[in-house]
């Protein structure tokens, strides 16, 4: 195998000196592992990014490559799993899609148009990589790949497919069961089950999200000060890795990228700081098919019937006999089934997905645009240029002061009154809206997606047409749309497929308000600082429980008694708990666990709010739980099922919330503070129960966090990534940031080259 691999590599590093330039990158690493990389050219800089990234994470991204090459059943059986997109979905199922969906030659076509630059940084990320794999040797990767016979060299086609991936998860993969479940009616020889609902709209998953806080110069009396705290997974290539860029006189940028890109997503320079958080866009819309009636892979469009193209594609399987699975692709997009929410292949009807980020090549530029930016104005203007923003708002702020809201994205260029007027009739799918999912009647041509001359690309939202705003007070964004980026100037008049108004928020939303406006009132001078930002994102309130918990106890005293199972639960213990909990989510918070579990069932109910949500007061309704006898007997029997859950699993009713809610690192059991979003937590974790460690260990929440200022010599800038750089267990820096973000410690991150010298562990040079 290492012959093999060292010939491959040859072959690699040839190609790649007849294309370029001699590579060459300086790394500085300073604490937690972070490194400098130093550069005089572009590719040196990818060179340089894809070396680290390998020393830190070689065997997990080496793993996505056999995702991407539609390879994992070959590898590890049809049967097993992986994530992609936020969904847990089957080796079969994830490499059919991949083999189908991810179209090398129209990637290649859409990449002629980015940037000398950002080309010579995928050439280099690839050939640091490379450079990592030759060095080491198969026998000397960490132990989760060593001697892998699925680790290999990697080319700039396996970045592209990468970056597609990353582009369509908030659309086509996100939907990656349905499309391979999809089979003509006539079809009996796949009996595949019905496809689980995406993540986004499971109901366990409410919570996922981000918080972005910019506050600008009336608040802080100066210069902006910025909050980045993505929620984002502990697991996979949707992990942040923290990196510092810099070619002298070009670009000198610092923040974290997700795995396996080239450049920073979040972070900041020497003038502007920024963060995303997901968006409410619909970066898709389905198609209903009238199909031919003698045909259902024919439709019909304007009259004239069209063919589907059926890709049939042949899967190897390990230990096993070779798998041939087969989509259907059309105009829009690939056909899928979802009965769930009706979309099913009928002799009538069939569904099309089609995705606004196919091919969306152009983020990449628009992320090296904001890298070099000097402004919240430069970062507006690369927005803007490309639509390559893929499925994020952007907050951003800078040392004049000025903060920036924008949800520019790639979206569907769709007026409400197309929606309205292009709307499926179908009775099966006219709930859908209520998703705020949409279904055009696929039948007319002129229901596709409109073709706007102001459009960077056919058929996307021209940028002008979407929710953007340049202030100097603050601006926040924790998922929720763009209606109360400022509630005190709220935001309207944008196509619903961007998203809602005048609707109840998400309780992170509300408390990140609150928080705001608490300090703006609190009457200091400046009322925002970094220290008071960190103290808002640590403070762990659960807003669930300071708008609900008086009401629980209330019925408490009254009814200490529910049932869980048909059998009847007595609650003086439980209500005790509570009634002594901080109502906070910190390490040492006593009854912590039992509210999550108890606001997990009663959530569900929201006919039980005593306060309905009232749009001119968004921020602080609905709240409150009813009292009246009916409603008293649902909460105390949520609280009941609570009480159950934790007895059954041997957990204390006041058990001090770090000892049950913990990060595992190889032996250690690190104590977390943070809870669900689902809380108003706004330190999001969203935990699941591990009974092999007896515990609640969170994938998902907060992860790269950032806070940022300027001062006259440049940033100011503190972070933390909670899950550390490394997932190699060997590496120090496997578990070193999470025992600090455990303690609610932040590292000051070296910026200037004194900052850096200062801080330096170690150096290296490396050259090709």
């Amino acid at each position: 195998m290492k012959t093999i691999l060292t010939a491959a590599m040859g072959l690699i590093l040839s190609a790649t000196a007849a294309m370029g330039a001699a590579l060459k990158a300086d790394i500085v690493r300073t604490r937690y592992g972070v490194p400098h990389v130093t550069a005089r050219d572009y590719a040196g800089l990818g060179y340089g990014s894809g070396y680290v990234f390998a020393e830190d994470n070689v065997c997990l991204l080496a793993d996505q490559f056999v995702t991407l090459d539609g390879e994992r059943s070959k590898y590890f059986g049809a049967d097993g799993t992986t994530t992609v997109a936020f969904n847990e979905v089957k080796n079969i199922d994830s490499d059919a899609f991949f083999k189908v969906m991810l179209d090398v030659p129209g990637l290649r076509a859409a990449a002629r148009s980015a940037s000398t630059e950002y080309h010579e940084m995928l050439r280099g990320y690839a050939a640091g990589y490379n450079r990592y794999l030759r060095t080491r040797g198969p026998a000397g990767l960490p132990a989760a790949c060593r001697n892998a016979a699925w680790v290999r060299p990697i080319t700039v086609d396996d970045l592209l497919k990468l970056n597609e991936e990353k582009m369509i998860q908030a659309s086509a993969g996100g939907w990656l069961a349905a499309v391979v479940a999809a089979a003509p009616p006539s079809n009996t020889a796949r009996a595949a089950p019905p496809p689980a609902l995406p993540g986004a709209l499971r109901e366990a998953d409410i919570g996922f999200g981000s918080n972005g806080w910019a506050f600008g110069r009336k608040v802080t009396g100066g210069a902006g000060v910025l909050l980045g705290n993505p929620h984002f997974p502990w697991l996979t290539t949707n992990r942040f890795y923290q990196i510092h860029l810099t070619i002298p006189g070009q670009i000198d940028v610092m923040g974290a990228a997700l795995s396996g890109q080239p450049g920073v997503s979040i972070g900041f320079n020497h003038d502007v700081a920024w963060t995303h958080t997901v968006s409410t866009d619909r970066h898709f819309t389905f198609f209903e098919l009238a199909l031919d009636p003698k045909d259902p892979t024919a439709y019909l469009v304007d009259g004239e019937r069209v063919r589907m193209e059926p890709r049939t594609v042949t899967i190897a399987v390990k230990d096993g006999a070779p798998v041939q699975r087969t989509l259907y692709l059309t105009r829009y997009g690939p056909i899928l089934v979802q009965p769930k929410l009706g979309l099913t292949w009928t002799a009538a009807h069939a569904y099309a997905l089609k995705d606004a980020n196919r091919l969306n090549t152009r983020s990449g530029d628009t992320w090296l645009d904001i890298n070099r930016a000097r402004s919240v104005e430069d970062i507006r203007k690369a927005l803007d240029a490309r639509s390559g923003i893929p499925w994020v708002n952007t907050i951003a702020a800078d040392r004049t002061g000025k903060v920036l809201y924008a949800d520019v994205t790639a979206t569907p260029d769709l007026s409400a009154d197309k929606l309205k007027a292009c709307a499926a009739k179908s009775a099966n799918v006219n709930a859908l809206p209520f998703l705020r999912l949409y279904v055009l009647d696929g039948s007319k041509a002129a229901c596709d997606w409109t073709v706007d001359a102001a459009s960077v690309k056919p058929g996307l939202m021209p940028p002008a047409s979407m929710p953007q705003t340049i202030r100097d007070d603050f601006v926040a964004n924790s998922n929720d749309s763009f209606w109360l980026a400022n509630d005190t100037a709220r935001l309207g008049g944008f196509s619903p497929i961007v998203g809602g108004t005048n609707e109840p928020q998400n309780l992170r939303t509300r408390a990140g308000l609150i928080e705001i406006h608490d300090q703006l009132a609190a009457g200091a001078t400046p009322a925002i600082t970094p220290k008071i930002v960190e103290g808002m994102i640590f403070a762990d309130r659960n807003y669930a429980a300071e708008m609900a918990l008086d009401d629980v106890l209330a019925i408490c005293a009254a009814h200490p008694e529910g049932a869980a199972a048909g059998k009847p639960v007595r609650l003086s213990e439980a209500c005790a708990a509570l009634s002594g909990w901080d109502r906070r989510m910190n390490v040492d918070s006593r009854g912590a666990a039992l509210f999550v579990e108890f606001w997990a069932e009663v959530s569900r109910n929201p006919s039980l709010y005593a306060v309905p949500f009232d749009a001119a007061d968004p921020v602080h309704t609905p709240r409150g739980l009813k009292r009246d006898p009916a409603s008293a007997a649902k909460v105390m029997d949520a609280l009941a099922k609570a009480v159950s859950k934790l007895q059954g699993e041997g957990v204390a009713l006041d058990a001090p919330w770090g000892a049950v809610h913990f990060a595992v690192r190889g032996d250690q059991h690190i104590p977390l503070h943070g809870g669900p979003g689902l809380d108003g937590v706004l330190d999001a974790q969203q935990a699941t129960w591990t009974p092999e460690v007896h515990g609640y260990v969170p994938f998902h929440g907060s992860s790269y966090m950032q806070i940022v200022t300027f001062d006259a010599k440049g940033p100011v800038a503190e972070g933390v990534l909670s899950y550390s750089q490394s997932t190699d267990p060997a590496s120090p820096h496997y578990a070193d940031q999470t025992l600090l973000y455990s303690e609610k410690r932040w590292n000051p991150l070296p910026f200037t080259p004194a900052e850096i010298k200062a801080a330096e562990i170690s150096s290296e040079h490396i050259a090709e």
